[in-house]
């Protein structure tokens, strides 16, 4: 993919995209096409708000925050996309991205860093999807129109357009400069618009008795050595009196868990899938290769005293050190079989405002012939959302789970140009339809776990996820 310069802000101020445009439509075979990303350094905007003011329900939309790195992504409508299904689908997702870089022109200003153009994806939790109304596939990836990072104080806008024979160069450049007048306003505007308090009238968890009664089978199953972990699900359906504010949401869930990476998937019809996420999947910065094992958690206290005393149970806690070796050792032994050598740290806290997690990162020097998605494949899932062995917790799953996990507990995340990339795991979540939502929680079972301490942990992290929605 060729990388051309051109002076700091040229196509902010000139009519020199136009010509560049159309120079590129020129070029073009009769039955090709170009995509050409122009990256631009702008004025510090919150992509959040440039989400809430640029976004349609009609397009599909992404956005990723981690408060305390202060860093925060927005992409808004597609120029590619790609939906697909089945065992293959994270390397259909991996063609993909090469053959849109295979057509890409990338434009950078000289006296800056481009971040150039990236892609965002969301899997499912398994290769498929069996409730057919379900509303994402099992496989979304797509190269956005219009993309808005910050990094700290620094803002940088990528717009991609795809130009073929056919393209009008004159609408798609006026498009383009509404876009740019609509982004220099928001500088001025870093609040979103939420004077708003609804009411939630109805909320419903599922059949917590037959929930209990899966744990208590598993339990039974792991007494027998028929598997060592597995992780159970279940969901909390919610009605509001008017339809969810999904930026008000996603402005309290940033605020209220500055330690998590909120993030919001919109499929383009409505629905929208969003959550407060403690757990990274991969990142992937320069060829340095970061992860984490989470797993093992008991609540905060309410007293500095009493947090204390839970923190150290954790920490000394037999049941919840061993879940937590299991979630390493399978994440040490997946990276190993790819070529990749880990290298770990010893278990600490990481606390969040609700709870806390027993947290190993885990490093590592990502060779050049492994892609990321190589990675995200061998990985998902983690004993931390099914168990373990794998494959036998994955059946049991879907044996004792009566409803769709689709993105719950499943990859969300983006790859760039470079091969960096973040990915988290869509836990702590809820798909947000109109006005009602279901909320979804995991609670991991092994031997020694009681019943009655899963069930009020979910309870514990549904009503936190909640609070956070109105």
């Amino acid at each position: 993919m060729p990388v051309l310069p051109c002076r700091p802000n040229t196509f902010l101020y000139h009519n020199e995209l136009y010509q560049f445009l159309s120079h590129c439509q020129q070029n073009c075979a009769v039955d090709s096409s170009h995509i050409v990303s122009i990256s631009l350094e702008v004025e510090n905007v919150d992509p959040l708000v440039a989400l809430q003011e640029i976004a349609q329900p009609n397009q599909l939309s992404f956005y990723f925050e981690n408060k305390s790195n202060q860093q925060a992504i927005a992409a808004i409508d597609a120029v590619a996309q790609l939906q697909t299904d089945g065992v293959n689908r994270f390397s259909q997702v991996q063609k993909f991205i090469d053959s849109c870089l295979d057509k890409t022109i990338q434009v950078a200003t000289s006296n800056q860093v481009s971040t150039g153009p990236h892609f965002f994806c969301s899997f499912s939790f398994f290769n498929e999807t069996s409730q057919i109304d379900y509303p994402f596939p099992a496989a979304t990836i797509f190269l956005p129109r219009l993309q808005i990072s910050r990094c700290s104080d620094r803002c940088i806008l990528v717009a991609n357009f795809l130009i073929d024979k056919e393209t009008n160069l004159s609408g798609l450049y006026q498009e383009w400069c509404q876009k740019i007048k609509t982004i220099n306003l928001l500088k001025f505007q870093n609040n979103l618009k939420n004077n708003y308090k609804s009411i939630i009238h109805s909320q419903q968890i599922k059949n917590i008795k037959n929930f209990k009664q899966s744990i208590t089978s598993s339990l039974k199953l792991i007494e027998s050595n028929y598997l060592q972990k597995i992780v159970l699900a279940h969901p909390l359906d919610v009605v509001c009196d008017e339809p969810f504010r999904l930026f008000h949401s996603l402005d309290n869930l940033r605020n209220i868990h500055p330690g998590c990476y909120i993030f919001a998937v919109s499929n383009g019809n409505g629905q929208n899938f969003i959550g407060a996420s403690p757990e990274r999947l991969i990142n992937i910065n320069n060829q340095q290769l970061s992860t984490d094992a989470l797993a093992g958690s008991a609540p905060r206290g309410k007293t500095l005293a009493e947090d204390t005393r839970l923190a150290n149970c954790l920490l000394n806690s037999e049941k919840e050190r061993h879940e937590h070796r299991v979630v390493l050792d399978f994440i040490t032994q997946c990276l190993y079989q790819l070529g990749i050598v880990p290298q770990t740290l010893p278990p600490r806290l990481r606390q969040l405002s609700n709870i806390q997690h027993l947290w190993t990162p885990v490093q590592a020097k990502l060779p050049a012939n492994v892609h990321p998605l190589e990675i995200v494949a061998a990985l998902h899932p983690t004993p931390a959302v099914a168990g373990v062995s794998r494959d036998v917790a994955c059946t049991k799953i879907q044996d004792y789970e009566t409803f769709e996990r689709g993105l719950y507990a499943a990859p969300l995340g983006w790859l760039d140009d470079q091969g960096n990339c973040e990915f988290i795991v869509g836990i702590r979540s809820a798909l947000i339809d109109g006005d009602r939502a279901r909320l979804y929680a995991g609670a991991g079972i092994v031997a020694g776990s009681n019943p009655d301490r899963e069930i009020a942990e979910i309870q514990l992290k549904l009503q936190a996820l909640l609070k956070a929605l109105v």
